[in-house]
């Protein structure tokens, strides 16, 4: 068995290399990782392997049996903290070890003179984690920063939210020479240069509100309309009730017209992240329009047939709502549980048709619970000063769940 040690370098400068770390460095002769993280050791007679792609680690790992090695991954800060170590398993034929360092999060709170056992951490490097809601609901956040999401990107989605005058320190380059540190509101940081991507950034919002869940069912009129049906307050109530994702959740809105179930989703969900598919370009406008009037930052509108779009979407969904097909209902559930077995899907029809659909894809689904409502309202009308009861649509509500729960629980019948 070969040894492979995934060495936490912490936040760059070798200086920061625990002993642990630096004396197992010294005795590999092969090192991989990216050309920042190998560049301190370039005269040390090492075979240095630039790369941080799993499979290239893989091959190169297999080349060394069965007589070389030891190998030494290096990764950025602490091997447990957003880490490519998290992918370096299972490896044939190797032991692999974790040697932690030290992360950027506890770097930089030591140099804001700060704790951080009290920050609620959120990644944008390669991920889509919501800083808005998080300053939103917490005293302090910790943001490691990527991509087209620099500092100053960051803090002007926060003006965007309203949230222009918490305070921000943003760290560039953190242990080395050049080092930097800049400190502001947001609003100040917004007008920023453009800062290094993989910056760091500490945000404290003094008038931060523990997240309470939202009840669900606004009044229709809190939304922007359009000429494309929109899910009633008392539908959408129920029906989302019916959905109860987590906060963290994953959701897909499939059918999503002008927004009502989107927005509300987006609200359920502050710390996950929301779908909306909408095959229309008219009511796409006002979606769009309706996610701005909401200052949600955590929907995605995908446009064209869901049949079509679905597969284009990584993001693995925990619960799906879906308010319309064109018919497809049947290719759309089978992309969905190709993507989640277990996922829960909430589906809302008004004709008898699309009802036989879905009854008759779960009939041949014997590993699925579906359970079916009907739901009839009427709303009060003022005639002269009386008032006169106006009869809505009868919806089906049809919420369906797999049999075995995550926990490998097995289910008689949809938990309400």
């Amino acid at each position: 068995m070969m040894d492979v040690y995934v060495i936490g370098i912490g936040p760059g400068n070798p200086a920061y290399l625990t002993e642990r770390a630096r004396s197992i460095i010294a005795a590999c002769p092969v090192l991989a990782g990216d050309r920042r993280m190998l560049a301190p050791f370039e005269m040390e007679g090492k075979q240095l392997v630039a790369t941080y792609k799993m499979e290239e680690l893989r091959q190169l790992a297999v080349s060394l049996l069965p007589d070389g090695g030891p190998l030494a991954i290096l990764v950025s800060g602490d091997v447990g903290f957003y880490s490519l170590a998290a992918l370096v398993k299972d490896l044939p034929g190797c032991r692999i070890h974790r040697i932690p360092g030290i992360s950027s999060l506890v770097y930089f709170a030591s140099l804001l003179q700060t704790n951080w056992h009290d920050a609620y951490i959120v990644s944008r490097h390669g991920r889509c984690d919501s800083l808005t809601e998080a300053v939103r609901h917490h005293g302090k956040v910790f943001c490691l920063t990527g991509g087209s999401d620099t500092p100053a990107a960051l803090c002007q989605t926060l003006c965007h939210a309203g949230l222009g005058q918490v305070r921000v320190a943003v760290g560039c380059r953190l242990s080395y020479e050049d080092e930097q540190v800049t400190e502001g509101t947001a609003e100040e940081l917004a007008g920023c240069p453009e800062d290094d991507s993989l910056a760091v950034m500490m945000i404290w919002n003094d008038g931060a509100r523990p997240w309470q869940r939202p009840v669900h069912g606004l009044p229709d009129e809190s939304f922007i309309r359009g000429n494309a049906p929109m899910t009633k307050q008392e539908i959408r109530s129920i029906a989302l009730s019916r959905l109860a994702p987590s906060p963290d959740a994953v959701v897909y809105d499939i059918g999503a017209g002008t927004g009502s179930c989107t927005v509300e989703l987006a609200l359920l969900v502050p710390m996950g992240e929301v779908f909306a598919f909408e095959i229309d370009a008219e009511a796409r406008t006002v979606l769009d329009a309706n996610i701005d009037h909401f200052s949600l930052n955590n929907v995605t509108v995908v446009a064209g047939n869901a049949a079509r779009t679905l597969p284009d979407v990584t993001a693995v969904p925990d619960a799906v709502f879906i308010g319309g097909t064109k018919g497809n209902i049947s290719a759309i559930l089978d992309e969905i549980y190709r993507k989640n077995p277990a996922c829960r899907i909430v589906m809302t029809a008004i004709t008898v048709e699309t009802l036989a659909a879905v009854t008759a894809y779960y009939a041949a689904r014997h590993d699925y619970i579906l359970d079916i409502t009907q739901v009839m309202t009427a709303r009060s009308r003022h005639i002269g000063s009386s008032h006169m009861m106006m009869a809505q649509n009868p919806v089906y509500i049809m919420t369906a769940v797999c049999k075995t729960a995550p926990d490998g629980e097995r289910r008689t019948s949809c938990p309400q």
